[in-house]
């Protein structure tokens, strides 16, 4: 009850349907359609009761089932060609004769729009504090530049007067269908308004009127929208790897709302979010992002930096959140819902965690790459050992290549962190064949172009494999070592670890892989017979299935 005012809910609910056969009845988001509004009706604080109109003896038991009342609608008013009037005016009738009173707002509801909130409908009964007001309807801001149409002179014409950004627009409200509001005396057979009217604006999301299949995707999109927060950072020491994976993981979580979190003491990462136009915050230590993260409220908080705590990851499950880290080896992964590492091929034991290459997510730039057509020549050599390179492998492999007399192109991409880079390029500035490049922003095209590559069996393979370029991998520790997706049944040349191998012996290894064109396209074709482009889905299909049994656990 709102100021006295005794205030029924009409949901009409017919079971003849056409653009989705039984859609009341479907499930949407694993709930019946109906379901919806019958709850948000029942939720409000002021709403006295609930009634679902159907001619369907289902649809009224699922109505009940969820707690309303039910009125049974005649065949002459379950027509297609029955407005809503007569329809809400009987079941107003009906529901009156049952409870021995009379209603002062009646509200018809619309099972297809599953997605009013029951703050929208709060907020449309309270406009009826002005005792003045005689109808409430549900609108949504639709303002755009629209043209018109003269049938007698047979021409369009701009209904405005000046071109101007839709913002600039005067407001200009479409009705959305799902609330009608009026008080009793205004609803009758051929009527449900009265001259005094007030709107209540409804949101985008709320907007949806289930109509046709398309509008049911969106809105079932929309229910399983999920608030996702990214806790991850980049720097010259950490590289850029694990933003970079993110960045991919955010563009196309396109249906959710995605938050990064970094921390402020890293302004490279903050610098790499900021440029590709993703909401963020910055954090100064473990309790502000714990404070940001209960502000925020996410249903699911990803951790890509590396090793956690027990105490962190504890924390973030006290709050209830569903966790998922990439590459965590620290005590805390044991606590996390899931865990990805890529570059581990073999299982850990662990029941949470998912190894190989499968759950490797390629940067977007390598979807619409092509694959490398392998030539007899080769032109051009590319030189990649990633954010560390300590043992100065970079210049190992130059001085190796240069000895074999090779006079093609030498491309060399440093880390941020490559330590002796003015020694490097004053060593080489005066050859013409060598170009040294750091922080490079399109990496698939240096592989594209490359014939053959030097590299780390590190997160690279994956993306040269990805475009199937002849390669040779040289280990720089016992981390590369385990690595062992780099290998010759996935295409690659490992050579082992760099500090066991001579001068010679690379220079052999180059001329070989230069002179065998059968050997490089081998290696090319084994390459492209690897499936690397779906690893965002395959991440997808475990969150999914782990977060369904989270939500049980949760609820039992």
């Amino acid at each position: 009850m709102f100021n006295n005012n005794l205030i029924l809910v009409v949901i009409p609910a017919r079971g003849g349907s056409k653009g989705i056969p039984r859609k009341n009845l479907r499930l949407l988001n694993n709930k019946p359609l109906i379901s919806y509004s019958i709850e948000a009706a029942k939720a409000s604080q002021y709403v006295d009761d609930v009634v679902v109109t159907t001619d369907d003896s289902q649809i009224a038991l699922i109505a009940e089932k969820f707690g309303a009342s039910v009125v049974r609608r005649s065949d002459e008013l379950a027509t297609d060609e029955v407005s809503l009037d007569p329809v809400i005016h009987d079941a107003m009738i009906q529901k009156e004769k049952q409870a021995f009173d009379e209603y002062d707002i009646i509200i018809t509801l619309q099972p297809t729009s599953p997605l009013i909130k029951t703050e929208t409908l709060d907020n449309a009964i309270e406009k009826f504090e002005d005792f003045s007001l005689d109808s409430v309807i549900s609108v949504v801001d639709d303002r755009h530049l629209s043209w018109g149409y003269d049938e007698d002179n047979r021409r369009y014409f701009p209904n405005y007067i000046e071109r101007v950004d839709t913002d600039l627009l005067p407001k200009s409200f479409r009705e959305t269908g799902a609330i009608l509001a009026t008080r009793r005396q205004f609803v009758h057979e051929d009527s449900r308004l009265g001259t005094n009217i007030d709107i209540v604006e409804v949101s985008r999301e709320e907007r949806v009127n289930i109509q046709t299949y398309e509008d049911w995707w969106i809105a079932e999109n929309y229910l399983q929208k999920k608030r996702t927060a990214i806790v991850v950072n980049a720097s010259e020491e950490i590289g850029v790897s694990h933003i970079n994976r993110c960045l991919s993981l955010a563009s196309k979580l396109v249906f959710h709302e995605v938050l990064f979190l970094i921390d402020e003491h890293y302004q490279l990462g903050i610098d790499i979010v900021d440029r590709n136009n993703f909401s963020y915050k910055t954090y100064d230590d473990k309790n502000d992002l714990l404070n940001f993260l209960k502000q925020y409220s996410p249903q699911i908080v990803i951790n890509d930096i590396l090793d956690t705590s027990v105490e962190y990851i504890s924390a973030l499950k006290e709050e209830g959140y569903f966790v998922v880290n990439f590459e965590d080896l620290g005590v805390g992964s044991d606590l996390a819902d899931v865990v990805f590492d890529d570059l581990y091929e073999h299982e850990l034991g662990a029941r949470n965690v998912f190894t190989g290459h499968k759950y490797f997510v390629l940067k977007d730039e390598f979807y619409y790459q092509p694959p490398k057509i392998i030539t007899n020549a080769v032109n051009r050599v590319l030189i990649a050992f990633g954010q560390f390179d300590s043992n100065n492998v970079t210049e190992k492999i130059i001085d190796s290549i240069l000895a074999t007399n090779y006079e093609g192109r030498i491309d060399v991409i440093l880390g941020l962190d490559y330590e002796g880079l003015d020694d490097l390029i004053s060593k080489y500035e005066s050859n013409p064949l060598i170009q040294i490049y750091r922080n490079v922003p399109n990496v698939s095209e240096f592989i594209f172009k490359a014939d053959v590559i030097f590299t780390s069996p590190n997160k690279s393979m994956y993306e040269i494999c990805s475009i199937g370029v002849p390669t040779i991998c040289l280990c720089q520790d016992d981390r590369d070592v385990s690595h062992v997706f780099a290998n010759n049944n996935n295409g690659f040349i490992n050579m082992g670890r760099v500090e066991d191998l001579s001068k010679q012996d690379i220079v052999d290894q180059f001329v070989n892989i230069v002179n065998d064109f059968d050997l490089r396209m081998e290696m090319h074709k084994k390459m492209l017979s690897i499936d690397l482009k779906n690893g965002f889905e395959n991440i997808l299909a475990v969150i999914e299935e782990e977060y369904r049994k989270f939500e049980f656990n949760k609820n039992h």
